[in-house]
C-alpha cells in the first residue's frame, strides 16, 4: 500500500514565521491516514512435520474487537504418503453470535509439490476468537507430512 508522494522539493518550514508548510500538513495528514487505513497482522501460525489432522485451535490472539478479519494460509505437503493423502483446512468464528465456518478444498494431490494457499475476509464478532483446523487421511507408509502457515489480519476494527 503505497501513501502519498512525500514533497521532497517543498522547505518544511515556513523561514519566516517557522511554521509547517500546508503541503507539508496535507501530505502528513494523508499519511497519517494510509498508515490507519492499513491491514494489521493480529498473529502467525506456522507449523511443519504434521502428520494428523489438527483439531479445532484458536489463532492465539487478544480478545478480537467486533469487525473485518483477513486469513491467509498457506500449506504443502512436504512428505508424500506411500498411496493416496487428503488434508483440508478449515477456519471458524462468530458473526453476531452465528457459528460461521469455511473450508478449502480437500488437497488430494500426493506429491511435495502439492500445495494451497487462500484468502478469506470474515465478519467476526468479540463473542469467540477465530479458529482453524485441518482434516488429514493418509494411506499406506510412509505417512504423509505436511506444513500450515496462516496469517490473521485485522481490516477494519
Amino acid at each position: 500500500m503505497a501513501g502519498p508522494p512525500m514533497p521532497s522539493r517543498d522547505q518544511m518550514t515556513d523561514p519566516v514565521t517557522g511554521l509547517i508548510r500546508r503541503t507539508w500538513q496535507v501530505w502528513l495528514r494523508n499519511l497519517t491516514t494510509t498508515v490507519n487505513d492499513a491491514p494489521v497482522r493480529i498473529q502467525t501460525v506456522s507449523l511443519s512435520g504434521q502428520a494428523a489432522s489438527i483439531g479445532t485451535t484458536a489463532i492465539p490472539s487478544a480478545p478480537l474487537s467486533t469487525g473485518l478479519y483477513r486469513v491467509t494460509w498457506y500449506l504443502r505437503i512436504t512428505t508424500a504418503a506411500a498411496t493416496s493423502s487428503s488434508l483440508t483446512v478449515s477456519f471458524g468464528w462468530t458473526d453476531q453470535t452465528v457459528t460461521m465456518s469455511l473450508s478449502g478444498a480437500a488437497v488430494t494431490g500426493n506429491t511435495t509439490t502439492t500445495s494451497q494457499t487462500g484468502t478469506a475476509l470474515l465478519s467476526a464478532d468479540n463473542a469467540s476468537p477465530v479458529t482453524y483446523a485441518t482434516s488429514y487421511t493418509s494411506v499406506g507408509t510412509p505417512a504423509m507430512q505436511y506444513a500450515l502457515n496462516l496469517i490473521l489480519e485485522a481490516v477494519s476494527a
